[in-house]
């Protein structure tokens, strides 16, 4: 049983600061950040969940039925991840790239407490403790002396691809698509530092500060970190109703306005970046059809163009109605891995994607988010981030970008050096 006290917050970023540093003290935490993002599905303006008092954590193997057991068993707040990798469940694939990060491929836990900030009203939301753990807490909060931040070292960020290399890759991927294999995949490359040692809440609040997208999360199991500023929901459930939001489609952001708007405007009518985003469309069109009652599957937004910190982008929203036959992780297995992140048709590129990738994807490109008691979900996508083993000393990021036959490789290179560019600032 939960118990809930009430409080209200004056000063939201500060709080926002000590909540982040005060929850460290645990050994599982998620906090999640929308940054006051005008998003017409938000239910928060962040939460903190922290301290397991159950968990499951797996690889890939029957990943999806271990999942759906303890949420259903649970019936409970649940926080975490999927793995990439987890596509190894779902179809006859296997995982063999080298992975320096050695996460698990799937991993959940119930958090004792639940911190929800909506505008300035805060929820306290605990699991059998009686309402003055919960008054003390708070107060410990509000109190909390931020510490000076241990310097981080000097963190010699390689690229495990290099630009020779990375055109001769999507020039492999161009032939796939040209002999009719795929229409269109998504080729991904790491970034990453060995020896290294940072604080990653001073790294996450950075990346968050020059990005302030609508899914940030900082995640924290033991020594393992996730420190994302992702900007793209994967999949959401509210009752009967799913909503996808698959980004595809990029481009510069300006400091002189007019050429911000020329820049946003060409990626509005930019042939080869609205072909990108239709083509994920249909296939999400697809994957939720899966489980949808007949015909509820609708495109509310297509092509639509967003603006953020570091660069526009064009996203489509689709949504259908879950058929009641179909438990929660069933609309997630269905749909996963997240079109975006893969390319059409899914298990071709999947297959081609391990051949030409030089690095196991892990939690990058997976989605990170909770459970509610009644089963309803959020879960991000899992891009503009950085992950860090602190025990193994090991960063890592990976950025990557939608390969269709009007790909000009240099072009494709560009954006993801694009994409890097929050990271690498956040690390060098």
């Amino acid at each position: 049983m939960r118990v809930s006290i009430y409080k209200s917050i004056s000063n939201l970023a500060a709080f926002k600061q000590q909540l982040l540093a005060w929850s460290q003290q645990f050994r599982e935490v998620v906090f999640l950040d929308s940054n006051a993002y005008p998003e017409v599905y938000s239910s928060f303006d962040c939460m903190l969940a922290v301290d397991a008092f159950t968990s499951v954590k797996t690889d890939y193997f029957n990943a999806f039925e271990d999942l759906k057991q303890y949420q259903q068993t649970t019936k409970d707040w649940l926080f975490g991840y999927l793995s990439y990798d987890l596509k190894n469940d779902i179809e006859v694939l296997s995982s063999t790239n080298f992975d320096g990060l050695e996460f698990p491929d799937l991993f959940f836990f119930q958090p004792k407490k639940i911190i929800v900030l909506r505008g300035n009203q805060l929820e306290i939301q605990y699991l059998n403790m009686c309402e003055d753990e919960l008054e003390d807490d708070f107060e410990e909060i509000t109190t909390f002396q931020l510490q000076t931040a241990v310097a981080s070292s000097t963190i010699a960020v390689q690229q495990r691809i290099s630009k020779v290399n990375y055109i001769s890759k999507v020039n492999a991927m161009l032939d796939h698509i040209h002999r009719g294999d795929i229409y269109e995949a998504n080729f991904c490359m790491e970034f990453f530092a060995e020896n290294a040692v940072l604080n990653p809440i001073v790294k996450f609040q950075k990346l968050n500060e020059i990005s302030k997208p609508p899914f940030a999360v900082f995640f924290k199991n033991n020594k393992q970190f996730l420190l994302s500023a992702s900007p793209e929901r994967y999949l959401k459930k509210e009752g009967d109703n799913l909503i996808s939001q698959p980004i595809k489609g990029t481009a510069k952001r300006f400091l002189e306005a007019a050429e911000d708007e020329k820049s946003r405007i060409e990626l509005a009518s930019d042939p080869k970046e609205r072909a990108e985003n239709i083509m994920i469309t249909d296939l999400v069109r697809n994957d939720l059809s899966r489980t949808a009652q007949k015909g509820s599957v609708q495109v509310k937004e297509s092509c639509g163009i967003y603006s953020f910190l570091q660069v526009h982008q064009m996203i489509s929203t689709i949504t259908s109605k879950l058929d009641s036959k179909y438990a929660a992780v069933d609309a997630i297995k269905t749909t996963f891995p997240m079109g975006s992140m893969t390319g059409a048709p899914k298990f071709s590129v999947m297959k081609i994607i391990e051949e030409l990738e030089e690095t196991k994807r892990g939690l990058y490109s997976g989605a990170v988010g909770y459970f509610t008691p009644n089963g309803d979900f959020d879960f991000n996508v899992v891009i503009r981030s950085i992950l860090y083993n602190q025990e193994k000393e090991y960063v890592s990021f990976s950025v990557g970008s939608a390969i269709t036959s009007l790909s000009d490789p240099e072009k494709e290179y560009e954006e993801c050096l694009l994409k890097a560019k929050a990271m690498l600032e956040v690390l060098e």
